[in-house]
């Protein structure tokens, strides 16, 4: 196993293009990171350069304690697990999984114990005769990845490795990838654009925007104190719903009527004075007001609104409502979110119209007036012009400048989010 370290990582083209702009990270022994982001990002740059299969324009990257700036890809003791399966059809999965052993010259027996070994993690033992055209998707996506653990090496790296499976069996498959890390402890590196395979693997998640690092954190944190409006938005499904509003004082007066700050905001206007804000609040931060009274909840706001469609999900209900002049959120950042996800495109899906995440016994009708209760302290606040958090602790230095450091090396029975 190896550390990885990223200083200063650009990638330039001839045409002075940069995939990837400044990149710093800092990746610990065994170590699962995740690089997430909308389509065209550079989190596949980043990923290829890691593995030599992109030149490095400017920066070093380190594995270990050496610099393979200069190092061909099987010089850096690394292993990939590509997006397409990649499998040889007239070899046997045996055979596919320990090809790239007999090519370094490793004896017969010696493959076999390596394939064994790993088909035993992969619950592929009793396939090991059979050809690829003979597999299910999923057990195709383990063959390429025992491809890879029967090298045994330092670094894993990942590039989509689930696109191509259906939704169940990718769910299935998240579970699978994260039990084979934990049990193996290798340091790993997984891209996906999909934020919610990144939330449920990871150790920590890396967003990527435009060739820039945004925030590095656990998921966690990531998803409680984005550092600015495109990690805000990107991170949760349903997406974090956006507002404009203004602070004056104490108070932050918003779509609903005039709400308490949350008291970790108190302190973003001086003096007392006003500002206008971009405000955010996500789907499960709503509740049917009776719901929410009859489970005592303390604090809050009640509020009504027009609900123009519920989708019922069995433990839960999707309520889209509209407010009387609420105006929609206008940034940049929303802009390029809204064409990343599709919704740009789609008639009817402004950002006027407010997602509630509600509890499967409300009484909401679709069509009619509701009352809803919104949890106050989870409100977000940013600064309209820079996208910045309000409030955030790293909210005054550049969301992709400084160095990341890592922590320490997780456990390998340690239990992700």
């Amino acid at each position: 196993m190896a550390a990885i370290e990223l200083q200063h990582i650009t990638k330039r083209y001839p045409d002075g293009t940069e995939a990837v702009q400044d990149l710093n990270l800092s990746i610990a022994d065994g170590e699962f990171v995740i690089l997430v982001g909308p389509s065209g990002c550079g989190k596949s740059t980043a990923l290829r350069m890691i593995a030599g299969l992109e030149d490095i324009s400017e920066g070093e990257l380190r594995i270990g304690d050496t610099v393979v700036n200069e190092r061909a890809p099987k010089e850096r003791d690394i292993a990939m697990v590509f997006q397409s399966y990649a499998l040889y059809p007239h070899m046997t999965v045996r055979q596919n999984m320990g090809f790239a052993l007999e090519l370094a010259g490793v004896s017969e027996a010696d493959r076999n114990a390596k394939v064994e070994e790993a088909a035993k993690i992969l619950d592929l033992s009793k396939h090991l005769d059979r050809k690829p055209a003979n597999l299910s998707g999923g057990q195709r996506q383990r063959v390429a990845m025992g491809r890879a653990i029967v090298r045994d090496p330092s670094v894993f790296l990942m590039d989509e490795p689930l696109s191509n499976l259906d939704a169940k069996l990718r769910v299935q498959m998240r579970a699978e990838v994260s039990r084979i890390q934990q049990r193996l402890g290798t340091t790993t590196v997984y891209v996906t654009h999909d934020q919610t395979e990144a939330m449920t693997l990871g150790d920590r998640v890396a967003v990527m925007r435009a060739g820039r690092l945004q925030q590095v954190d656990t998921p966690k944190k990531l998803y409680e104190e984005p550092v600015n409006l495109f990690v805000a938005g990107f991170i949760g499904s349903p997406a974090m719903n956006f507002f404009p509003a203004e602070i004056k004082g104490t108070t932050l007066s918003t779509p609903f009527g005039d709400v308490p700050l949350p008291s970790r905001l108190q302190n973003v206007t001086q003096g007392g004075g006003s500002r206008s804000v971009l405000a955010g609040l996500r789907p499960e931060s709503f509740e049917d007001a009776g719901i929410a009274q009859r489970q005592g909840r303390q604090g809050g706001h009640v509020f009504e609104a027009d609900v123009d469609l519920l989708e019922s999900m069995g433990s839960e209900v999707y309520a889209y409502l509209r407010l009387p002049g609420m105006a929609a959120a206008d940034s940049a950042d929303l802009a390029d979110l809204a064409a990343d996800s599709g919704a740009a495109d789609v008639p009817g899906a402004g950002s006027d119209q407010l997602v509630a995440r509600l509890d499967a016994d409300t009484t909401a009708q679709r069509g009619e007036k509701g009352r809803f209760w919104i949890d106050t302290e989870k409100l977000h606040v940013f600064d309209p012009s820079t996208g910045q958090s309000l409030g955030h602790r790293d909210a005054a230095a550049p969301a992709a400048a400084g160095a990341t450091a890592a922590p320490a090396a997780p456990a390998t029975e340690q239990q992700t989010t």
